[in-house]
Order: C-alpha cells, then sequence, then structure tokens
C-alpha cells in the first residue's frame, strides 16, 4: 500500500483542489441570493423520502494565533464578543428553521472552527441545548466537536457529552517541542493525553486526532516519535493533513521561515514513514489523508462502498442535506451550495434584516451533476463504474470525459489506475493521488475556466 515510488510520486505533486465540493467553492458567485437559497430550501420539505438533516455550526475563535491554520478563524478574548455571536446563532437558527419541515431527522451534527472549546462549559450548553431544542434529532445521530486540549477543562467535555456528543476531533500537528514553537503551538504532550483520558472515561463513541506533516523543522525521525506516541494513545481516527504554505491567502502564514520548512523529498519519507507505521499498526487507510481503525464507521463504509465526501471530508453520512451556520459556513443541498458572510458585521446586519446571510452561492448544472457524480465515485469508492454512469445519465462516457480518459493513460502506465473495459480502478499508491486523478474529470480544468490557487497535493 505504502510502497511508494517517490519519484513517480514527485512526478504528480501540483496544486490541485481537494474536491469536498464539485465545483468547488472559487466558482460561488455573488448574484446567488438569500431568496434563491430559502426557495431551494422550501422545495426539499415536499414528496415523499425527503433528506436527513447534516448541521454545521462555526465557531471562528480562538485564545491565540497558530501559524500553520488555513481555518477561517478570529483571534479574541473579548467574552461579549462570543456571547453576541451565540445570540446571532440562534437568529439564523430561528430563520433557517423556518424554511424547513419540523418531521426532519437531523443524522449529523459538527462544530467546528476556530475553536468551539473557546467556548465557556456555560455557553457550550447554553448553544447544545437550543439546538437541541430546535431540530428532531435521530437518536443515533453523529454530534460531533472540535476541541482544543489547551485550556480545556473536563467540565468541558462533560457539557458536550450531557448534551448530545458522541464524537471529538483533536489537533495534535506534531508532539515536537521546536516545531511547536516554530508555529505558535504549544501543546506539550501530557495535555493531550489527558483530554483523551476524559473522552474514553465519559464514553464518547470515539475520537480522532489530526497530524500535519511539512511544519518547520520536521524529520522523519522527528516525526516518527510523534506517530509512535499517538498510535501508543490508540485513537479511533488519525488524519495526516498535509502543510499547505499558502501565505498569499494566509497572510499569517507568512510568519512561518520558508526556508525552515521540509525540503519536498523529506516531506516525501515522512508521509511514508507515517504510512507505514499506521498500517502497520492495524489501522485502515480510508483515503486522502484519513485512516481508521478497522470497525470505524469511516472503515465499514468504506468496505462498504457506503463512504461519502462533502465540506467536512469523508463522513458516512450520504444523502443528507448539510447546513451551515455561522460565518463563512458553507451549506450543501442537491442542487445548491450557498456560503455565509465572512464577516461579523455583514453577518449580523443580514440577520437583523431577518434574512439569512447568504454571501455567494452556485446552481449545480446538468453536466455539474454528472461530474459530481463521478468525482465523488472516485474519491470514495476508488473504483467507477463506467456502465451505471452511462446508465444514471444517458451518456456516452468515452466521450463525455475523452479529456480525462487521454490524461489518465500516463497515470494507467505508472500504475496508479487500471482502466478496463467497464472500470476505472485506483490502484494502491494513486489512493494517496486521488486528487489527481479526479482532476481529469473537472469540466472546469478541462475548459481552463478554473483559474483558483488550490495547495499542492502532496
Amino acid at each position: 500500500m505504502f510502497e511508494l515510488d517517490l519519484a513517480k510520486f514527485r512526478k504528480y505533486d501540483k496544486p490541485g483542489p481537494r474536491y469536498t465540493s464539485y465545483p468547488t467553492a472559487p466558482h460561488f458567485n455573488n448574484s446567488f441570493s438569500h431568496e434563491n437559497y430559502t426557495d431551494e430550501m422550501i422545495k426539499t420539505n415536499y414528496g415523499e423520502n425527503l433528506p436527513d438533516l447534516s448541521l454545521y455550526f462555526h465557531l471562528p475563535y480562538c485564545d491565540t494565533l497558530c501559524y500553520f491554520c488555513g481555518c477561517n478563524m478570529i483571534i479574541t478574548r473579548n467574552r461579549e464578543r462570543v456571547k453576541e455571536y451565540q445570540r446571532y446563532l440562534k437568529k439564523e437558527m430561528d430563520l433557517l428553521r423556518s424554511c424547513l419541515n419540523t418531521g426532519r431527522r437531523v443524522t449529523q451534527l459538527h462544530w467546528g472552527g476556530g475553536t468551539p472549546t473557546h467556548l465557556n462549559p456555560d455557553e457550550i450548553a447554553d448553544l447544545a441545548s437550543y439546538i437541541n431544542e430546535s431540530f428532531n434529532f435521530n437518536e443515533t445521530s453523529e454530534n460531533s466537536c472540535e476541541i482544543d486540549p489547551r485550556g480545556l477543562t473536563k467540565e468541558h467535555l462533560e457539557a458536550l457529552r450531557f448534551n448530545g456528543f458522541n464524537r471529538i476531533s483533536m489537533g495534535v500537528q506534531d508532539f515536537n517541542e521546536k516545531v511547536q514553537k516554530a508555529v505558535n503551538r504549544i501543546q506539550p504532550e501530557d495535555i493531550t493525553r489527558q483530554a483523551c483520558e476524559w473522552i474514553r472515561e465519559m464514553k464518547f463513541h470515539s475520537f480522532n486526532l489530526d497530524l500535519m506533516y511539512g511544519l518547520p523543522f520536521q524529520t522523519v525521525d522527528t516525526f516518527a516519535n510523534t506517530v509512535d506516541n499517538v498510535i501508543d494513545i490508540s485513537p479511533d481516527r488519525i488524519a495526516v493533513f498535509n502543510y499547505a504554505h499558502v501565505p498569499w491567502m494566509k497572510k499569517h502564514m507568512g510568519l512561518i521561515r520558508a526556508e525552515d520548512i521540509p525540503a519536498p523529498e523529506e516531506k516525501l519519507n515522512i508521509l511514508k514513514m507515517t504510512g507505514e507505521k499506521l498500517i502497520d499498526a492495524g489501522y485502515v487507510f480510508i483515503g486522502m489523508d484519513h485512516f481508521a481503525k478497522p470497525d470505524d464507521e469511516l472503515a465499514i463504509a468504506l468496505r462498504e462502498k457506503k463512504l461519502y465526501r462533502n465540506f467536512q471530508g469523508y463522513s458516512t453520512n450520504a444523502g443528507a442535506d448539510l447546513y451551515a451556520m455561522g460565518i463563512t459556513g458553507i451549506s450543501q443541498l442537491e442542487h445548491i451550495y450557498t456560503q455565509n458572510y465572512k464577516t461579523e458585521k455583514e453577518y449580523y446586519k443580514a440577520l437583523d434584516d431577518e434574512i439569512l446571510p447568504v454571501a455567494k452561492g452556485y446552481r449545480l448544472s446538468n453536466d455539474d451533476i454528472i461530474r459530481r457524480y463521478v468525482i465523488m465515485k472516485i474519491m470514495c469508492d476508488f473504483e467507477l463504474d463506467i456502465k451505471s454512469v452511462e446508465q444514471k445519465f444517458n451518456v456516452d462516457f468515452k466521450t463525455y470525459f475523452a479529456w480525462g480518459l487521454n490524461n489518465l493513460k500516463e497515470m494507467e502506465s505508472d500504475d496508479l489506475v487500471k482502466i478496463t473495459g467497464n472500470k476505472i480502478i485506483v490502484n494502491g499508491m494513486g489512493r494517496l493521488l486521488i486528487r489527481n486523478i479526479a482532476i481529469n474529470f473537472d469540466g472546469y480544468i478541462e475548459r481552463q475556466e478554473d483559474t483558483a490557487k488550490y495547495s499542492r497535493t502532496v
């Protein structure tokens, strides 16, 4: 699985979308209005077999700035500012709920950030209870929250657990002190282990630890220590993200000196070592940057070809409409995407005007729907049944995707994919380069209509 041909791998290291959606967020446009969003929501409330709901809440506040962070966050210690934001989240919930069929069930809830545990335990309980009262939750819903062990108390986790949260995700990045200082995130290993002990004690269903390779001063040997210690902690899932140094998009990343970042060859060796250690420890490689224990729901979904991908990454919750609340939140319905305003001022004004805070959005064309289906099948199943695409969309696959199939010839010769008469199958190393494979079915890149600057695929 991780028998990497580094020279071959390096050849495919280029910028590309992560395909948490198709089309990707740079294609959203400002002409899409809150009326378009509301009209589409109301349409989803009629008929049989209504889609379930997936709810995302963006809680953007953090105490300190992590130099590597690519998230939409705000550094503040002003508690009144946080409380005001919670009041407006409740306003957005009320407006959203007025457009939805109250019988629809929530099967997934996620709090992201920022740092959701920047809220104190009472604020967590207040917001969570309002959400629980406002929506109809399935008793088996997956309710997850991102936490930061720095400043975390047992009371934070108790507030989450009492209010229905059953999964936790925690950033580690690297336990090495020199690396932590270089990225301004001092997080001693002992406080991470303490948080994990509390999570287990409170019987959360599972927890995830996030690692990041490509940070300043990392080497194969130093990062191996972090990986060994994470394996010893034994989380249910592990994400291994590639640090994308994009100071033109995130100005604070300029605080990381480019000369301190590992050379491309070292980064590849770090990735290879990490993958080998995790697989040897019994973790299943899910795709791109995710690993899970064999009995985890992600691993089961991969085996049963029920894996799904949305703005939160890999998921088991296929078919649900995703409604995102808070600044920058991105919602995903069957035919549209929308994104909320990015600043508190614009977000608050819209809600004061009693309208949903839509800054931009996108309505999918028939071509988008076909290509989204193909890209998501490739990204999640790591194979594609060509005949099923032809039957589902009434297209001749080889003609429709001639550009992409021609591009895949080189990848086929490099043993990244296998193309038979009716199937495209992603081979071992191809799973690590799945973004590169998916690009070949992207109509905007084919037509050279995509000018966005993406992170590198390796």
